[in-house]
């Protein structure tokens, strides 16, 4: 540990490393035995205080116990620079508008009105550095835009909405979920397994009503970057953790991994594209290129094969070049001299997509509201100091923050507890009408400030939540780093009070750990009691946490890059002494030991294809098994009858960017059409495309 942030084993020299002779390999993260230690305590920021001293203060139990000390007010440029000093300390990534924001909110004229007049405390601070980091809320994407001096009537969001509201067919539900729900033909003929009605311990295929398609593909570059196998595992699983959470409850069906890195540059196989970008050299504290291949993809596959989800597609692409600096228009757009000043264009922090298809009930696929009185649960793993800070830290400028933030906010896998949890669902889902989950929402980024702050607030109620319920496996943990850690493979439920003993007994059935944390209330409040130290650790109105901090806008420029004409000769590129046959040998050889054209084959084998068998089409093809498919398909269901199903595919181009992005989006989308055309798609109408 550094200060209160873990570091990934294994970055520690090799007299660090712990070796665990009794780890459990199918229940990662191995089972360290943790010695009793007394909870580290919760801390304040003084900004109250008339002294400009420490920008952490010393130790308080709680928040009336130091509100009861708290000094006399200072003015607001001496708090502004305490609050400065505990952001770089806690590394919550604030910007200047949110240090002034928070500061207006605890020591304003309003201050005293919201019960707030007073220094927050850490974990306060830590909770809205990542509720409203990038990550979470997605700031750049609804902020106004002012280009080339003309302000933009749509935000970015409202430009990617625009298509689905132009183009709502087969749409049942976006951009309200952590999943998409695509309507599903002929599906109300789609079965589910459920219960026997006259033997609750007998399933078998039953009517479901309707079962339609949930869909979502996202990245999580910045874990994969700094760790990458556990970076990539957490990555594939919170996507699978989306599509298992849509609604009130949904089934993960098959997925995706993709990567996108800068050259590899294998020793002993350098290839001639890679001289010219040589000396181009990675940070010391990331992963290269070839670490993050030879290490990332296994942990995607080792989490998908684990919980039990086939891979069936996926690509592979390498881009490190020098390319003409842009300049603004206009300019002579095509120049015959190569040697222009230049720029490094290339993917340093990887691409790692994750994504994938699964299936939902109607009854189920839209989140319904639940009243106050409703019990909050925490179902899955138990807290530990591993994610701390990871909304924030994937939010900033990859190498702008303290390295310990970026080891921090690495995750670690479990894809057994991962299970255990959809078990639970999938029970859950299975009894139809009678489905004791009234919300549920997965645990990613910030951790349960982020979750169960959105739980409640999505149907506009607040929480009252004893911090000491959390279930921990680290006793020394400070309430700051129960609320925030990011712990994967759990979920934040709402449970009417006469569902509650079903579900209890559901989780029970299963061996999955849960525990009830709180209660939701009318008050629109966060408040977190901590029974050990008395009083409260966190006591925060929402309108406050999620309210409207300063509103972000972007000024951008075009620039257009010069265009270096090809040499169609190829004799620009190659050595003078060729003869044309020697040249389009040679270019021939470079073209298949492209990563991007070559084989995907120790991609696709590290992965279970056929788990589940629902798998139509994978991606090898034919007799002799070649890694050739466009698509990936997936039936419907399991009745014999039933000739319907999923079809998903990709398309990427991100080489083209670098001179006209337009293009390369549109031969994107071309080339996954393209490729979904291999699958029998009814009409246009029916494909849908994500965007990442």
């Amino acid at each position: 540990f550094a200060d209160d942030f873990a570091i990934p084993q294994s970055r520690l020299p090799d007299y660090m490393q712990i070796n665990n002779v009794e780890s459990d390999r199918m229940a990662e993260p191995s089972a360290l035995t943790f010695v009793h230690s007394e909870p580290q305590p919760q801390r304040e920021a003084p900004i109250h205080d008339s002294a400009d001293g420490d920008e952490l203060a010393q130790p308080i139990r709680s928040i009336e116990a130091a509100q009861a000390q708290c000094g006399a007010e200072q003015n607001e440029g001496t708090a502004i620079n305490v609050l400065a000093r505990t952001n770089h300390k806690l590394r919550l990534a604030l910007a200047t508008d949110k240090i002034a924001y928070l500061v207006d909110a605890y020591l304003g004229a309003r201050a005293a009105d919201a019960g707030i007049a007073r220094n927050p405390t850490d974990a306060e601070l830590m909770m809205f550095a990542q509720v409203n980091s990038e990550h979470c809320r997605h700031k750049i994407f609804g902020a106004s835009w002012t280009i080339d001096g003309h302000a933009q009537e749509l935000s970015l969001f409202d430009w990617i909405k625009a298509t689905q509201k132009k183009h709502p067919e087969h749409v049942l539900s976006a951009y309200s979920d952590n999943a998409a729900v695509l309507e599903a033909v002929d599906a109300s003929r789609i079965q589910a397994w459920a219960p026997d009605e006259r033997d609750a311990q007998r399933w078998a295929m039953c009517d479901a009503g309707a079962v339609h398609i949930v869909a979502k593909v996202e990245t999580h570059n910045h874990p994969t970057l700094v760790s990458p196998f556990p970076g990539a595992a957490t990555g594939a699983g919170g996507e699978i953790r989306d599509e298992g959470e849509a609604g009130r409850g949904s089934k993960p069906k098959c997925g995706l991994a993709g990567f996108t890195v800068s050259d590899l540059r294998i020793p002993g196989f350098a290839q001639p594209w890679e001289a010219a970008t040589a000396d181009v050299g990675f940070p010391a504290h990331v992963a290269s290129a070839l670490d993050i291949m030879l290490e990332a993809p296994l942990g995607a596959a080792a989490f998908a094969n684990e919980f039990g989800r086939p891979a069936i597609m996926g690509y592979f692409r390498t881009y490190l070049q020098r390319v003409p600096t842009g300049m603004p228009p206009p300019q002579d757009a095509q120049v015959d001299e190569p040697d222009l000043e230049c720029e490094v264009r290339g993917f340093h922090k990887p691409i790692m997509i994750a994504g994938g298809m699964g299936s939902v009930r109607a009854e189920h696929m839209l989140k319904t509201p639940f009243a106050a009185g409703a019990r909050l649960v925490v179902l899955g793993g138990p807290s530990m100091l591993i994610g701390l800070g990871g909304g924030a830290a994937s939010s900033v400028a990859a190498g702008t923050q303290a390295h310990a933030l970026d080891f921090a906010s690495v995750q670690r896998g479990s894809p057994e507890m991962e299970r255990r949890c959809q078990m639970v669902l999938d029970a859950c889902t299975a009894r139809g009408s009678a489905n004791p989950i009234a919300f549920v929402h997965d645990v990613g980024a910030g951790g349960l400030s982020n979750a169960l702050t959105e739980l409640v607030h999505d149907v506009g109620l607040g929480a009252d939540i004893e911090i000491r319920d959390v279930p921990c496996a680290d006793t020394a943990l400070s309430p700051m780093a129960i609320w925030s850690n990011e712990s994967q493979e759990r979920y934040v439920l709402a449970v009417t009070p006469q569902d509650l003993p079903e579900f209890q007994a559901i989780a029970h059935r299963e061996r999955c750990p849960f525990a009830v944390v709180g209660t939701a209330v009318t008050t629109p409040r966060l408040r977190a009691t901590d029974r050990l130290r008395g009083g409260h650790a966190i006591d925060m109105p929402m309108d406050v946490l999620l309210g409207k901090p300063p509103e972000m806008s972007c000024d951008a420029y075009s620039l257009l890059a010069p265009r270096v004409v090809f040499d169609g000769s190829l004799a620009r590129y190659l050595p003078a002494d060729m003869s044309l046959s020697e040249r389009l040998h040679d270019v021939a050889g470079r073209v298949l030991r492209l990563p991007s054209v070559a084989s995907k084959s120790f991609l696709i084998t590290i992965g279970d294809c056929s788990v589940t068998r629902l798998v139509g089409r994978d991606p090898m093809v034919g007799p002799w098994q070649v890694p050739v498919a466009d698509v990936a398909v997936t039936c419907s269901g399991y009745e014999s009858a039933l000739r319907t199903g999923e079809a998903m595919a990709m398309g990427e181009r991100p080489t083209l960017a670098v001179v006209d992005s337009a293009a390369a989006s549109r031969m994107a989308m071309a080339e996954s059409l393209l490729n979904l055309a291999a699958a029998a798609v009814p009409d246009l109408s029916w494909a849908k495309f994500s965007a990442n």
